[in-house]
């Protein structure tokens, strides 16, 4: 056993009202700069939809994340020999059609337009060649598109329900869709630092954040195609690549992320896990049946004795032991079995979890009173997406684990209706909490975190302890940090 800290996240799909607050506090921060002009480390999609960049989730396309061999996971890009013959020219890179040719306006032509009958405009031009463009796309150009026969159908994810739930799910009266922010998830076995062939992306040891050194990156973008998320981004003026950094900096003194600070649905919860490096390999060989359960499986328990005393002797401080033990991603991922990773068949081992959205609360007036749809609290078929479509999405296809989550959401709801509006018999309650194997006290921690947790308990910011990891790594002869990045890299590779 090798016990590791991670930084984790876990996104309340419930609560995300696509406001895209979260994109442009990223954006503001952090590029803002020449060549980062398509870049959206934070973006929000709408689901169904194609998602940024276009058809991402096609590895048949992309080739991104890794693929069972022999006993082992292979890099689904390429091998040795294949990454050295595409080097040069890598077959599986979006294009500038999948993100988007960003723009500005000519503003100028607003004051210097000659006088007439018609009111004038600002031209877009392109950011790229600063010459006239007809806009034709943008990173959320599918927004609230739900029912689009563009956007909507062609989601890979609707490959696996049938044709006549596609249909069903596109007649107007019915549409539904919900949003998904997306960052770096950070994963335990990135498919980006295994694909890069100058060792320049790499996850810091003390934390488990993926990052690129600016300093070894070659350009060469192997890591945009091995990332199956397309959550790493090639700078054309610097001719390197960059992505989410989960606002490290930040971290470092004890702030949240720009993202999550600025939260209007306040869906986003961070903290640190404790899981074991050495059953990376074996976890991401698994079925794909068998992959949301392993994942869990990995994630260590930070109040077990014996797992606090192996993290001292592995080198885990104990206050990142107690900050695990606070941690509301613990709670939601491991404790309630809540969240779930975003395509976990892509074998990355993902750190960012998502609690799948429910269907809204459906009433209408009649004579005069407020009545809720009789049938609304009996129908898992019915909360809000196809089920087989939730499943491809969030756990590989077993459609029992986003039952079983859907158990317990719809349980919650029919305790804390039954005890607060008092429409709904107890005895219909408690039946319900017996059938999701969830108490009373777990309602109620639930729906604490949930919806009125403070920002204290929603971000448990783990101290970094620099000082620390920068001694771990230092020349005994120089008394200098190891040379290259000025980050600290892992001294032992768990993944």
């Amino acid at each position: 056993m090798n016990i590791r800290a991670q930084v984790s996240m876990v996104f309340h799909l419930d609560k995300c009202i696509g406001c895209h607050a979260c994109s442009i506090a990223c954006k503001n921060l952090w590029t803002d700069r020449g060549g980062t002009e398509y870049m959206w480390w934070n973006n929000v999609e709408t689901k169904p939809g194609t998602g940024y960049p276009t058809l991402y989730e096609d590895q048949e396309k992309y080739h991104g994340g890794w693929e069972i061999g022999k006993n082992k996971p292979l890099l689904k890009l390429h091998s040795r020999i294949g990454g050295l013959k595409n080097i040069f020219s890598n077959p599986y890179l979006p294009t500038m059609d999948d993100y988007y040719e960003p723009w500005t306006y000519r503003y100028e032509d607003l004051f210097t337009t000659p006088q007439g009958d018609d009111q004038p405009v600002a031209r877009p031009i392109s950011m790229v060649t600063g010459k006239d463009i007809d806009i034709a796309a943008g990173p959320n150009w599918d927004d609230d598109l739900s029912g689009s026969p563009i956007y909507a159908a062609n989601d890979p994810n609707l490959k696996a329900i049938s044709e006549e739930e596609r249909q069903q799910l596109f007649q107007f009266e019915r549409l539904v869709f919900f949003y998904l922010p997306r960052i770096c998830n950070h994963c335990l076995n990135p498919g980006c630092v295994a694909a890069c062939p100058a060792g320049a992306v790499y996850k810091r040891g003390e934390d488990g954040i993926v990052l690129v050194s600016q300093e070894k990156c070659r350009g060469w973008r192997m890591c945009i195609s091995g990332c199956p998320y397309k959550k790493v981004y090639y700078n054309w003026i610097t001719g390197k690549s960059e992505k989410c950094i989960l606002c490290y900096p930040r971290q470092e003194t004890q702030q949240a992320p720009a993202c999550m600070h600025s939260c209007v649905g306040r869906i986003r919860y961070l903290g640190m896990l404790l899981y074991d490096a050495d059953r990376i390999e074996e976890t991401a060989v698994k079925p794909d049946q068998d992959l949301v359960i392993a994942q869990r499986d990995i994630i260590l328990d930070p109040f077990d004795p014996d797992i606090i005393k192996k993290a001292r002797a592995d080198g885990v401080h104990d206050k990142i032991v107690e900050a695990a033990q606070k941690s509301p991603v613990y709670k939601y991922v491991k404790e309630w079995r809540l969240a779930l990773p975003l395509h976990p068949e892509f074998r990355t081992l993902p750190m960012l979890f998502y609690v799948p959205p429910l269907l809204p609360v459906m009433a209408s007036m009649q004579y005069g009173k407020y009545k809720s749809n009789d049938d609304f609290f009996s129908s898992l078929e019915s909360a809000r997406l196809p089920i087989k479509y939730l499943a491809h999405l969030l756990s590989a296809g077993d459609e029992k684990t986003v039952l079983g989550v859907y158990k317990k959401l719809l349980a919650i709801r029919i305790y804390k209706r039954s005890e607060t509006v008092g429409d709904i018999q107890a005895g219909e309650a408690r039946r319900a909490l017996e059938e999701s194997e969830t108490t009373p006290e777990e309602v109620e921690a639930i729906y604490r975190m949930t919806s009125l947790a403070a920002f204290e308990e929603r971000f448990v910011i783990p101290p970094f302890l620099r000082e620390t990891a920068i001694e771990s790594v230092m020349d005994p002869e120089t008394h200098k940090e190891e040379a290259g990045t000025g980050y600290i890299h892992p001294p032992k590779r768990g993944w």
